[in-house]
């Protein structure tokens, strides 16, 4: 089992950086890959960034590279999501998942483990 809980959401203004964090238990986070994804009203979840189970690798949505990057602290069993130059169509509920092994899921069906979410709002 793995608990996964965001926060650092909120509103902001485009062209502003925001860093989203994520909290696991029940598991070390070096034990499987972490994935955010985002969703708005009407939408289905996508994918937006991913770290490998081992830290050695990054996978990105082709969408936000560039201005999205994702970390850890191992040490903290945390996982973040700096984005920078925040645009209005970043706006979301973004969340932090995991299947629970060291693949990386980049298929919300694919997801074992959600946290509730962190809304960012980015105003123009």
């Amino acid at each position: 089992q793995v608990q996964l809980v965001e926060s650092g959401g909120g509103l902001v203004q485009a062209g502003d950086s925001l860093t989203l964090s994520c909290v696991a238990s029940g598991r070390p986070v070096s034990t499987y890959a972490l994935e955010w994804f985002r969703q708005t009203p009407g939408k289905e979840r996508e994918f937006v960034a991913a770290i490998r189970w081992n830290g050695n690798g990054t996978h990105y949505a082709d969408s936000v590279k560039g201005r999205f990057t994702i970390s850890r602290d191992t040490a903290k069993n945390t996982v973040y999501l700096l984005i920078n130059s925040l645009k209005p169509e970043d706006t979301a509920v973004y969340f932090c998942a995991t299947g629970g092994s060291s693949g990386v899921q980049t298929t919300a069906s694919r997801v074992a483990y959600w946290g509730k979410g962190t809304l960012v709002t980015v105003s123009s």
